[in-house]
């Protein structure tokens, strides 16, 4: 360590995501970057607070911890509950779930890209934040703004028919669902369909040349080797229920085994300065087994993907490493939109699907199981859910995995990566802040599960020397 004295840079809160979290660079003596920490500052308590209660309320308090994916954790608490009873449900029902899963990726994929992430790309990191924002976009680039609101609206649509409102849906509940789906709401959906994908592969063309367009930049942008992790069904891309696959940097698959064996397999690490926990894969150990998850997790730990357009989309996008691997992080983007069409496309041959306006909508059990797991791929990456009960069916443990949990460790190494390449001599600009806060924004995080900002977010960056006294403090609106 130097003579001169450390420093440290806190950017609190990291803006334009779904939550709350800031980051910490520290400093050396000459003002170069020692290493760097994104953490994630609230506390929920859900594993704690829902023990005693009835397994059967799980699916209605649940989605609560989060206000952009509720949709995510209904299913997957749902899924755990069907465990408990010890059933199987209907067709009907496995399709409208899934039908309504769909139309969560759609809304919450359109969310990250257009709203929370497109200002940086359009304008560039270095752009006056005044400017690069949601506002400059609704100004500058209303059309693209128009589609975004488009597609966005449309998945809470389909949400919002099945469930009863947008966030915060009651539809799955233990055994099935509670409602089925009409004739011409089954009708009216379909008609609106062809208009989203046209807007998705408009979407898609938009990233494809800004990443031609940046190329090293692009590819460069805290990139690292990982595993990655996801769901398949029969190898290919699975966002409701599949196995959990592994595969190795170098795509090897690691590993693939039933949802409910995961605990022999994922692990999780704490840290005492975040309440984010860090999943890993334990015959690997930490940080050694740490992975990816996510968009682009998904598209790596899958061999193809159902759907046509979709899949033609992954074929291009395996096409730009030679062993089909692809560890760019800043690609989470051209990942989020390639799934956001597959969605599309598959809530098109769920509504085609005779299933989808059946009636068999619940199976009932009186006999109950003494735990039940739940997992699927929330926007964000894998979701699990794992429920034990006593014998009249009362919550005595519960453990969630939340999805961006998994990608924890990968989003604190990235900061620190571009925090070494854009931090010298103690000297910060704007950009370079709003290029860490892009890191996460690439993982599109959930953080706060539920609490989130209205209106301007504030960041303030603070630079104090060993003795914890304030040099210097910039501020953005």
């Amino acid at each position: 360590m130097s003579a001169e004295k450390a420093k440290t840079i806190v950017v609190n809160p990291v803006s334009r995501i779904e939550g709350h979290g800031k980051i910490t660079v520290m400093l050396n003596g000459k003002g170069e970057v020692e290493g760097a920490r994104f953490h994630v500052t609230q506390f929920r308590g859900f594993e704690a607070f829902t023990k005693g209660r009835d397994f059967r309320e799980m699916p209605v308090i649940t989605p609560r911890i989060c206000g952009i994916c509720p949709v995510s954790h209904h299913l997957a608490s749902a899924k755990a509950c069907d465990a408990v009873l010890g059933v199987t449900i209907t067709p009907t029902a496995h399709k409208l779930r899934e039908l309504m899963h769909m139309g969560q990726f759609v809304q919450s994929h359109a969310l990250s890209f257009f709203h929370l992430s497109s200002p940086d790309l359009l304008f560039g990191f270095d752009a006056d934040p005044a400017k690069r924002n949601v506002a400059g976009l609704v100004q500058e680039f209303p059309d693209l703004a128009v589609m975004g609101v488009t597609i966005r609206k449309f998945g809470q649509e389909v949400i919002r028919t099945l469930g009863g409102k947008k966030i915060h849906p009651w539809h799955s509940i233990p055994g099935g669902v509670n409602r089925s789906l009409k004739v011409e709401e089954r009708d009216e959906l379909l008609g609106r369909l062809p208009k989203i994908k046209e807007d998705l592969r408009k979407a898609l063309d938009l990233i494809k040349n800004y990443l031609a367009e940046h190329g090293r930049e692009a590819k460069e942008f805290a990139t690292f080797e990982t595993s990655y992790l996801g769901l398949v069904r029969e190898g290919d891309l699975e966002l409701y229920d599949g196995r959990i696959r592994l595969r190795s940097p170098r795509g090897r698959i690691t590993d693939e085994f039933d949802s409910k064996e995961y605990v022999s397999f994922i692990g999780e690490h704490v840290e005492p300065w975040s309440y984010l926990k860090f999943p890993f894969y334990r015959p690997l150990g930490f940080p050694h087994g740490s992975y990816r998850v996510g968009p682009l997790g998904r598209l790596n730990a899958c061999d193809g993907i159902s759907t046509p357009e979709a899949s033609a989309e992954l074929i291009a996008f395996r096409k730009l490493t030679n062993d089909g691997v692809v560890h760019y992080t800043m690609y989470y983007h051209y990942a989020r939109l390639i799934e956001a069409l597959y969605a599309a496309e598959r809530m098109e041959e769920l509504l085609h699907d005779p299933d989808i306006t059946g009636s068999e909508l619940r199976i009932t059990s009186s006999e109950l199981q003494p735990e039940g797991i739940g997992v699927i791929e929330a926007p964000r990456g894998t979701l699990i859910h794992h429920y034990q009960v006593d014998e009249k069916g009362a919550i005595t443990k519960v453990n969630l995995i939340v999805a961006t949990g998994h990608n924890n460790y990968a989003m604190n190494k990235g900061v620190e990566m571009v925090a070494r390449q854009y931090v010298h001599g103690g000297t910060v600009k704007e950009g370079a802040l709003n290029r860490m806060e892009h890191v996460i924004r690439c993982y599109d995080p959930c953080l706060s599960c539920s609490t989130h900002a209205v209106g301007r977010m504030p960041l303030k960056m603070t630079i104090v020397d060993e003795n914890g006294r304030e040099i210097r403090t910039v501020e953005k609106n």
